[in-house]
């Protein structure tokens, strides 16, 4: 920014220094103070005073000595830098001699005010009550406060109950700033105020926050009603600003042309003592309503429908006569849905939508038009249901049905015989093509009773003389359609050899209310084709309405192929609704009355019938009898591929099912949608394996020549040493990773004898220098698989000698016997030692051989598997020829099976023990492998804080020694948090301590380790609700006390808040004649407090031991005695007190009612407690997330040696802890009466 000011402002001095010395270097200085004291964006004039001081310093001349150019030099310099068309640079030297100024509101008269008022503003009521009202200058509040009961009166009050208005602002080049919220409040529901504008003006440097009024002179314009906003490119500065406003909420229409971008204020300010002058916006609008950037001003307000100025008007009448429409639009599309529409159970939610939608935005019929297809199609799912715009001649004035749905007309039939044969003659062409093919082409559908009357001649003439052919095609390429009336009939004649009816399709029309089932006809005139020698109809995008339909019931029905182009997708059964009549045209909407359902349940909402082939329909005839030529082998390929499962598959348990499957689907005609060779396959794929649930049969078409296999691939030759060399390098990548571990990836399995030949050179360039590694990764990621026969000898490495190792046993189709497959007794070099770990990463692209090597070592435990779960592949797949077709079958001939259950896993794949992304398995094996190698150091430090921690030393040690004979238990494991799982359960397994516990806690959730993070203590201001909510008290029956509290606090913190204690809690039942103290929701906590609570219920006097408690860690005992002092007055030990218990009492909760009921000062009530501790301590073991929690204390204070952890407090009366309160009651009631 500084070097654009330094270069326009050397120009501009330059400028000055003309010969005849007119113009003084000091213009230049005036005209920036102007700009930094006025300029709306001082934000851009960053950099310019430093840039005047470079530039006063330029010894350059640019002499211009005309003070016109120089003032255009001046406006060009300025805009350009600051990129501000408003800013201009004048030369008025005559503005200084009578300086013109026009007079303040003030110093008028309230008749020159008015006089001024009536020029700007005009207002009529136009046709079908429409407000006008034509603003060309926009007075200020002055104006408005002096007139505002003249305004209201004479205009506004015609203007209130128009029924829309139309604010005419292409005149108004602007006005006063303070008119904005006047103009927006009458706009503007008065139910709330709204932010609209802030404004900041530069010369006082404020801002200003500009707010509707909560209260106007007269009333504001219904809310409900339309405003349109006329604008033009002369609209200008605050006219400007209220069009935006007026469009941001939402409150008016724009329509016009884009206006000017002027500026809220525009002043023209002297510059210096020059004849000079710099017009300069000095206000701008920061826009809340914008986003608080700029807003309208140097780009103009942008209608919502763009016009010229001078047709903006009549554009605006238009759009409101139709918004005036809309209510009534909305209306009559409801009625129709409701009246008409078939789909019922979908109406409700169509009204639903159309009476929430916002039409606010609709600004012409097209809009409309689009806004509700969008609504209706997007709820109803229905392509059918459709609203149009059509011409004034094409409105019925009523709702009435298609053409084809009209009234069924029984059409003039001749009554001789000859011109009725002449008839049919003329609308049926028969033929027998070559192959005895027949062919019916026949282009309109007649209604049931035509052909009935014609019914004799149609069977003699064009029925008989198709009976015997092998093969029908009938053609509705040129078919329009007709009624739809005789379809049953038709239907008919195409039914197969079943006896009885058979159900053809359902029909609901909304008219009605009728549902009805279309059964097939069993008394026909002549005898039935059929659909077993083949069908086959001709389509094109003529075809329409019941031409369609009928096309559409043979293809779901599966009688019929076809052969051609989409259909017309032309509606039958609908009804046509007006909806808006104008002059210029209007809408209807398109209702379908009447619904199809397929024999399958499904609903066929219109739309065009595609064929099962796709041609051209020129090409259709010839396309169908290559599909008829191709439909004479269906058979034989169908059967010849259940044929090669039965003799092939491996999994002989699923083949019955897979041949009735197809045996099924062919008698019915399901094949006869497939028209080549390619969609036979797709569609005998798709079935094979929806029965069986294996993804790797497949029917694929091979149009080359294609040998089948029969087993697997045959071994491919030994290379040579060169050829040797540069496979191994680059199908084998080795390494030694940090920490001494071994990595090696192969992506592909090999062929036995292919390895063996290999061996030596094997073991050399790659085994060799993983051999002695303390771990080993196996990477099979990128293994497709390929052989399975060298999966034993690759298993054997990492296995001893001997025992051999029983590794899978393998299902053979051919043979139907089942081999077991063991571990190799001798192998080329040494073997990886079975105590090394092994890891074997996995994708979804790991298939067969990678997956048997993977799999078995998983299943016999030898080995960790990590990464993505895979496909399921094959052993072995086979290839077969479908007969001498170009079909070919792929089916697995071999099942693994598993050799520690006998089950099959091949299908299944391989589950990895830890499922990451491919990507990641490395990264996780790696920390796997760093994990192993900490567990005996954790097992260890484990075992020591157990020992030398647990409250009980003896049982510690004993732990110790017997966890450190389980170390081989965690060979296997995969995580920290597994690590946690089993060596907590070991320990409580060990000690029988179920407090005795580990965990596994992430970084981020340290914060809530028990006793590694202190609690945050609350103020005592926090604590006093805190109080309040936690502890529970009440005078009961015979003044009888009720404390509860549901866990215990430290000690240090109750000591803080003691005097609230007793202020809130205590004060309410220290003065009772016996105490009910409820613990049977209390969880325990710290037991610091215990000795200060029993203090309340003992005499002052000398202090009484209560317990001993034996610490672990500093193999000390710590006694407990009552407190001197407490705060507060005591309870003392005369008067009663009972504890309720239940199973959930546990920790403090326990020890205080053990040293109670112990000192015979309390009556235990309820159930025996929960068996807790004492509360433990939590270590963290090394550097990893696992912590320990061991009880560190136990109580030694009964003679008898006998304590309550782990086994709980028995109460003296055993009752269910819900009855434990009432019998307490019963019981203290009876002492104090006693």
């Amino acid at each position: 920014m500084m070097g654009e000011w330094a270069l326009l402002l050397s120009v501009l001095l330059c400028g000055l220094a003309g010969p005849t010395h007119l113009f003084q270097p000091s213009l230049v200085l005036d005209l920036a103070q102007v700009l930094l004291d006025n300029y709306c964006f001082p934000e851009n004039l960053m950099g310019m005073q430093a840039a005047i001081e470079q530039a006063v310093k330029s010894q350059e001349i640019l002499s211009i000595s005309d003070p016109q150019t120089l003032a255009q030099v001046l406006t060009d310099g300025v805009q350009s830098s600051l990129n501000d068309p408003r800013l201009r640079i004048s030369y008025e030297p005559g503005a200084l001699d009578a300086p013109h100024k026009t007079p303040a509101p003030s110093d008028l008269t309230q008749e020159e005010l008015l006089a001024q008022l009536q020029k700007s503003i005009s207002h009529e009521v136009l046709a079908e009550n429409v407000g006008y009202l034509r603003v060309d200058e926009l007075p200020g509040q002055e104006v408005l406060s002096k007139l505002g009961d003249f305004l209201v009166s004479h205009v506004w009050s015609r203007l209130m109950d128009t029924s829309a208005l139309v604010l005419d602002l292409r005149y108004c080049r602007g006005g006063h700033v303070s008119s904005i919220p006047y103009v927006v409040s009458y706009l503007h529901p008065g139910n709330t105020v709204l932010h609209v504008d802030t404004i900041y003006d530069r010369p006082s440097n404020t801002t200003t926050e500009i707010w509707t009024l909560p209260q106007v002179l007269g009333g504001r314009y219904g809310a409900e009603k339309d405003v349109v906003v006329l604008t033009s490119g002369r609209t200008g500065g605050v006219a400007e600003d209220i069009a935006y406003i007026l469009r941001q909420t939402r409150r008016a229409i724009l329509v016009g042309e884009r206006t000017e971008g002027g500026a809220l204020d525009l002043q023209k300010l002297q510059i210096g003592q020059s004849g000079f002058f710099l017009t300069v916006p000095v206000s701008r609008s920061l826009g809340p309503l914008g986003g608080g950037g700029q807003t309208w001003e140097g780009s103009g307000v942008l209608p919502c429908v763009g016009t010229p100025a001078e047709q903006a008007l009549e554009k605006a009448l238009a759009i409101l006569t139709l918004r005036r429409a809309l209510p009534g639009v909305v209306h009559r599309l409801q009625e129709a849905l409701q009246e008409y529409y078939a789909l019922v159970d979908r109406v409700p939610a169509l009204l639903h939508h159309l009476a929430s939608t916002d039409y606010s935005a609709v600004v012409s019929e097209e809009d409309l038009v689009t806004k509700l297809n969008a609504g209706l199609q997007a709820v109803s799912e229905d392509p059918r249901l459709l609203v149009r715009a059509v011409g004034h001649r094409e409105i019925p004035s009523e709702p009435e049905a298609e053409v084809d749905e009209l009234p069924e007309v029984v059409h003039e039939v001749p009554k001789d015989e000859a011109s009725r044969q002449a008839l049919v003659d003329a609308v049926f062409q028969v033929s027998v093509l070559p192959g005895n093919v027949g062919y019916l082409r026949f282009d309109r559908f007649a209604d049931a009773p035509m052909l009935e009357m014609l019914g004799p001649y149609v069977l003699r003439q064009v029925w008989e003389p198709l009976q015997h052919t092998e093969h029908l095609i009938m053609d509705l390429r040129y078919n329009p359609g007709g009624p739809s009336s005789a379809m049953p009939m038709l239907l008919s004649y195409f039914q197969g050899p079943e006896d009885g009816p058979v159900h053809l399709f359902t029909t609901y029309d909304r008219r009605t209310n009728v549902t009805q089932e279309h059964l097939s006809h069993q008394e026909l005139l002549g005898p039935r084709y059929g659909h077993q020698r083949g069908v086959y109809l001709l389509t094109s995008h003529r075809t329409a309405t019941a031409a369609e339909e009928f096309a559409f019931l043979m293809q779901s029905l599966g009688w019929a192929t076809l052969v051609g182009e989409i259909t017309a997708g032309s509606l039958l059964h609908t009804c046509t609704v007006p909806l808006l009549d104008t002059p210029q045209g209007g809408l209807v909407v398109t209702v379908p009355v009447l619904t199809f359902i397929d024999n399958h349940g499904e609903g066929w909402l219109g739309g065009g019938v595609v064929p099962d082939a796709i041609v051209l329909a020129d090409e259709a005839l010839d396309r169908a009898q290559e599909v008829l030529e191709f439909h004479r082998s269906l058979g034989t390929l169908v059967e010849s591929t259940g044929h090669l499962l039965e003799a092939h598959y491996a999994r002989v348990e699923v083949v019955e099912r897979t041949d009735a499957l197809l045996r099924t689907k062919l008698t019915h005609g399901a094949y006869r949608t497939a028209v080549d060779l390619e969609s036979l396959a797709s569609q005998l794929t798709a079935d094979l394996q929806e029965v069986s649930e294996d993804h790797r049969l497949l029917v694929f078409h091979g149009p080359g020549e294609l040998v089948a296999e029969e087993g697997p691939l045959p071994p491919p030759a030994v290379p040579s040493p060169e050829e040797l060399s540069y496979l191994i390098q680059a199908l084998f990548k080795t390494e030694v990773l940090p920490g001494h571990l071994g990595y090696l990836r192969f992506d592909a399995m090999a062929e036995l004898e292919t390895v063996k030949a290999i061996g030596p050179q094997l073991v050399q360039a790659v085994w060799q220098g993983l051999v002695d590694t303390a771990a080993l990764v196996v990477d099979l990621r990128y293994n497709p698989g390929s052989y399975t026969s060298a999966v034993p000898l690759l298993c054997s490495y990492f296995f001893e000698a001997e025992p051999s190792q029983h590794l899978y046993s393998i299902f053979d189709r051919a043979t139907s016997k089942v081999t077991e497959v063991w571990t190799l007794p001798q192998v080329a070099g040494q073997r990886y030692s079975p105590h090394k770990d092994l890891y074997i990463l996995m994708s979804h692209t790991s298939g067969s051989a990678a997956e048997a090597f993977a799999h078995t070592m998983q299943d016999l435990q030898r080995a960790t598997v990590i990464g993505e779960p895979t496909a399921g592949g094959a052993l072995a797949v086979g290839i077969y020829q479908v007969g001498s077709s170009p079909l070919y079958a792929s089916m697995p001939t071999q099942t693994a099976l598993s050799a520690t259950t006998g089950e099959a896993w091949d299908l299944a794949g391989v589950e990895p023990d830890i499922t990451v992304p491919m990507s990641e398995a490395l990264s996780t094996a790696q920390d796997i492998v760093a994990l192993r190698a900490k567990v005996p150091t954790v097992l260890q430090t484990a075992g020591k804080l157990v020992a030398d921690n647990y409250a009980s030393p003896e049982l510690g040690a004993k732990m110790v020694a017997q966890l450190s004979g389980l170390q081989s238990r965690y060979a296997r494991v995969t995580s920290e948090a597994a690590l946690a799982e089993m060596l907590g359960a070991d320990l409580q397994m060990l000690s029988g301590d179920p407090h005795l516990k580990t965990a596994h806690i992430p970084e981020d959730s340290k914060d809530r380790i028990p006793g590694i993070v202190p609690m945050q203590i609350p103020s005592p201001e926090v604590f006093a609700d805190l109080i309040k909510f936690s502890f529970h008290t009440n005078v009961l029956e015979d003044n009888i006390g009720y404390l509860r509290f549901d866990m215990f606090a430290d000690c240090e913190l109750l000591t803080q808040v003691s005097e609230l204690l007793v202020e809130h809690i205590w004060k309410a039942i220290m003065h009772t004649d016996a105490m009910i103290i409820d613990m049977r929701f209390n969880i325990g906590g710290p037991t610091s407090s215990i000795s200060a609570l029993c203090s309340y219920f003992f005499d002052e006097g000398p202090p009484v031991l209560l317990d001993k408690i034996y610490s672990r860690p500093n193999d000390s005992v710590t006694e407990l005695w009552t407190h001197t002092q407490v705060a507060g007055e005591r309870y003392g030990s005369k008067k009663s007190m009972a504890i309720l218990t239940s199973r959930v009492t546990a920790g403090a909760a326990e020890e205080f009612t053990y040293i109670m009921k112990n000192l015979g000062r309390a009556l235990v009530i309820g159930e025996v407690t929960s068996g807790g501790c004492q509360p433990p301590q939590t270590y963290h073991v090394d550097d990893t997330h696992l912590y320990i929690t061991i009880p560190t204390a136990r109580s030694v204070g009964a003679t008898d040696g006998s304590s309550w952890e782990g086994v709980g407090v028995t109460p003296h009366v055993l009752v269910p802890a819900e009855v434990a309160l009432t019998k307490a009651q019963e019981v203290l009631q009876l002492s104090l009466r006693g």
